[in-house]
């Protein structure tokens, strides 16, 4: 019985060792177990954006086929002369998506998305943050102006893109960058807030996390909150006093008449006459 048992287990191991086998070489690429390649598109060396592509930009790099990156190219004349609106960094396989539309151009122009501005506001070291403010970073724009309630400070825009720094569209390792100008891209209704509270006010920059995606909408805070720690006392206005008219002067008495007597033969009368 045990051998019967035995044999039979055998067997079964067998078969399934035969299926697998037969899996196996069905399924592996043949010639030698080397699997097919193709080519694909990749970057030379790092490219900044808004670069444009020419023929020394780009490389060919072998790749298994059937596994090539949605949106790659495979012959170098489909992204030379097309610029860059990512930076990249070498043999990054270069994709569809990240190139801007054949005759769009170059540099910053080809960064901005459909519907999204880019506004420049003027800035100084400790507006911008000492200079960490560079291309790529996420911020708050704070204005501080005055109010009916005295000084006030306020968050207009949350979640801005940093597009340039001066003329730079692409920060050096990070290093900090101290430039007049810095371009934020907004939406066309954030580009008139951003650029009226920099003609009217003081705006500042304020730094945040690239990952931070929270809105915070923080309420304003007045001049009082700061010197005061709470909002002044509230003064009654005076009561608006209703004058009366003044009384109309009398009118003068009228003159006394003219009085007159009348003598006709015996009658004698008196008749008055007005002046």
């Amino acid at each position: 019985m045990n051998r019967d048992r035995m044999l039979l287990g055998l067997g079964a191991a067998l078969v399934v060792a035969i299926l697998a086998s037969t899996y196996v070489y069905r399924h592996l690429p043949q010639g030698g177990g080397a699997s097919k390649l193709v080519q694909v598109v990749v970057a030379a060396g790092p490219l900044k954006m808004g670069q444009r592509l020419t023929a020394a930009d780009v490389n060919l790099m072998d790749w298994p086929a059937g596994m090539q990156p949605a949106g790659s190219f495979s012959r170098k004349e489909d992204c030379i002369d097309r610029a860059v609106i990512v930076p990249l960094v070498q043999n990054e396989v270069i994709l569809d998506q990240e190139v801007a539309k054949p005759g769009e151009g170059a540099g910053l122009p080809v960064t901005i998305p459909a519907g999204m501005r880019a506004v420049s506001v003027g800035v100084d070291d400790v507006v911008a943050v000492a200079g960490f403010v560079t291309p790529g970073t996420v911020v708050d724009v704070l204005v501080t102006g005055t109010g009916q309630g005295g000084p006030i400070t306020r968050t207009i825009l949350e979640h801005a893109r940093v597009l340039a720094v001066g003329q730079q569209l692409q920060t050096e390792g990070g290093k900090p960058q101290s430039a007049p100008v810095v371009t934020l891209l907004v939406t066309p209704e954030d580009g008139e807030k951003l650029t009226l509270a920099a003609s009217d006010g003081k705006i500042h920059l304020a730094l945040r996390n690239t990952i931070d995606a929270a809105d915070a909408n923080p309420p304003p805070v007045y001049g009082y909150n700061i010197f005061l720690g709470t909002a002044p006392p509230v003064v009654a206005a005076p009561r608006a006093v209703v004058s009366k008219p003044a009384p109309k002067a009398a009118a003068p008495p009228a003159p006394a008449p003219f009085v007159m007597q009348v003598i006709h033969g015996d009658k004698v009368e008196t008749q008055a006459f007005p002046r």
